[in-house]
């Protein structure tokens, strides 16, 4: 229905029928024409807003770009009084003629006045612009919003595409890394690996999936980091839901800060930490991740990609509506993100 009724309000030719409906009955109600008996009356009536209709016309096709194309409001509103002035006249003029003796319409005498016609004349054309200005700019307005959309999506596109190699490069640094101190494991996990990377690629083309299954895809990339650096490192992950299977999520949205927690939170052979935090109750996400800083690190090769680009992924999706936290202390490097869920229907 809701689909219809869209098609209704983009077509010019149903927004055209709709003001001369509007406009017409306003008219007919002004001019009492439920006390109209005769086949005449009715005919030099739907003749005079005729007038009235061409006369608005005019306005929309002559005068209204003067007003929104060239931006002259003082020279639109003085052409606008003289068109009014003149078509008030006519309208005047030809209610004197014989033709209209017969007739019921315009027969009381404050509706052979002057200043009956020239209100006439006036609110006609308000009642013709008015809805035609409102669809003119709610078509605008569409467009405008179909355009940013469809950027916007091209640019979450842009992002999740260098997203994805970028996940798979860090995990295979990390797969190298327990392959040389830990060979036995390496069959294992490379089973792990392939069922992140089919996630990954399973994802890649959905704009949301529920939220248990990104927690999940989660909770296995700590488990491989928990095969690297588990001795030497209190990593800590906590999950929780208050109602399952109904949030939906933009897949690989948080994995970036977990990422960013393990890389430069485990970078040398000290002792250190890494604490995951994940909420949702009522719909609102919190995601808090704080790592230890070491105080001799090693060298970490990064591109910056990862956080960059969710922050831009954030921006795209939530505009002002999420909130990013993030401090980097001496000893600790702390995120919190709080963000509005999206429900399934």
């Amino acid at each position: 229905m809701s689909i219809k009724f869209d098609n209704i309000l983009d077509n010019k030719w149903w927004q055209e029928i709709a003001v001369v409906a509007f406009s017409f009955t306003i008219y007919t109600l002004k001019n009492d024409w439920m006390l109209f008996s005769s086949a005449t009356s009715i005919l030099m009536g739907i003749f005079f807003y005729c007038i009235l209709y061409m006369h608005a016309q005019f306005n929309r096709f002559f005068l209204l770009p003067i007003l929104f194309k060239t931006r002259r409001p003082i020279t639109y509103i003085l052409l606008t009084i003289f068109g009014v002035l003149v078509f008030s006249i006519v309208l005047f003029e030809i209610t004197k003629l014989d033709m209209f003796s017969n007739c019921r319409l315009y027969q009381n005498s404050h509706q052979r006045s002057y200043v009956y016609h020239l209100a006439s004349v006036l609110g006609t054309l308000v009642c013709i612009l008015s809805p035609i200005i409102v669809f003119k700019f709610y078509r605008i307005h569409r467009r405008r919003t179909e355009e940013t959309l469809l950027f916007n999506q091209m640019q979450l596109n842009s992002l999740k595409g260098q997203l994805n190699p970028h996940f798979l490069f860090n995990t295979f640094n990390t797969l190298y890394g327990i392959s040389l101190e830990f060979p036995e494991r390496t069959p294992d996990l490379i089973m792990k690996v392939s069922q992140l990377m089919r996630y990954q690629l399973e994802s890649n083309n959905k704009q949301c999936v529920s939220l248990e299954d990104e927690l999940e895809f989660i909770n296995s990339y700590v488990q491989l980091e928990k095969e690297r650096v588990g001795y030497r490192c209190d990593i800590t992950f906590d999950s929780k839901v208050d109602n399952e299977n109904a949030y939906k999520i933009s897949p690989m949205l948080l994995i970036a800060f977990i990422e960013n927690a393990f890389k430069h939170g485990t970078c040398a052979i000290e002792k250190c930490f890494v604490r995951i935090f994940i909420t949702a109750e009522e719909g609102n996400l919190h995601l808090h991740v704080v790592n230890s800083i070491p105080t001799k690190k090693t060298d970490v090769v990064s591109t910056k990609i990862g956080l960059k680009n969710t922050i831009e992924r954030l921006n795209l999706i939530y505009g002002k509506n999420y909130k990013l936290d993030i401090q980097d202390e001496k000893n600790t490097y702390i995120v919190d993100l709080k963000l509005q869920l999206k429900k399934f229907v």
